[in-house]
């Protein structure tokens, strides 16, 4: 199946201009509006290689940077900024992938700060959100209030986390996921960390793990309505 990668400026009103990256596979039956985590921009490793695995599974997805990635800033955007640049992302997704299932979340801070944006008002057209590896507290400092928003969204929402995750003990994430009911789906990764990688002597590679959690991406979004 052949991919058509196209590289983008994306308008964020009153915030300027980030750069974005559409892959987009012939034939692809949905987009996912992919985020970047807080430390490492939209061409990171990670991202590069979830856009390639998701267009063989005939998945596009649209990747941008935020704007303080852009402009190489060390600190996180403020929530606000965040937000607005998901949103112009997601108009820009509908826009370019008309007729196509749109999806929407990222890794870690990029799918944190997604559910926040569809807390305070929902994303046009998502029809669900998919989080790799949910931030749910600090590093090794077990909480739940930063998922207290979640209480707020309708529509469905993919948790997909590696069990040695850091930034997100089991022990408090199961029972959020417990309390959100069928709209939410937790999917453990068995020894992956935050970005899924495992340990030698778990008896399988990385790529292993991520193919998992990729056939489960796709697998979770062609069940979406």
């Amino acid at each position: 199946m052949a991919t058509k990668t196209q590289e983008l400026k994306l308008d964020i009103e009153r915030i300027g201009t980030v750069s974005a990256i559409l892959t987009q596979p012939e034939d692809a039956r949905a987009c996912y509006v992919l985020a970047h985590g807080a430390g490492a921009d939209m061409r990171h490793a990670f991202m590069e290689t979830v856009a390639k695995g998701l267009a063989d599974r005939g998945i596009a997805t649209l990747r941008f940077n935020f704007p303080y990635m852009e402009r190489k800033q060390g600190r996180p955007d403020q929530p606000a900024v965040a937000h607005a640049a998901i949103r112009a992302a997601v108009a820009e997704a509908a826009r370019l992938c008309p007729g196509l299932k749109l999806v929407a979340g990222g890794k870690s801070f990029g799918g944190r700060m997604t559910s926040q944006a569809q807390s305070r008002g929902a994303l046009p057209d998502v029809k669900g959100l998919a989080f790799l590896g949910f931030p749910l507290h600090a590093d090794k400092k077990p909480s739940s209030e930063r998922a207290e928003h979640l209480a707020g969204i309708a529509i469905p929402m993919l948790f997909l986390q590696g069990t040695r995750d850091g930034l997100a003990d089991l022990g408090h994430l199961r029972p959020v996921i417990a309390a959100l009911g069928s709209k939410a789906t937790l999917h453990e990764v068995e020894g992956g960390d935050h970005s899924f990688a495992v340990l030698k002597k778990s008896g399988r590679t990385n790529d292993e793990a991520l193919t998992e959690v990729l056939d489960t991406l796709a697998a979770w979004i062609d069940g979406l309505a």
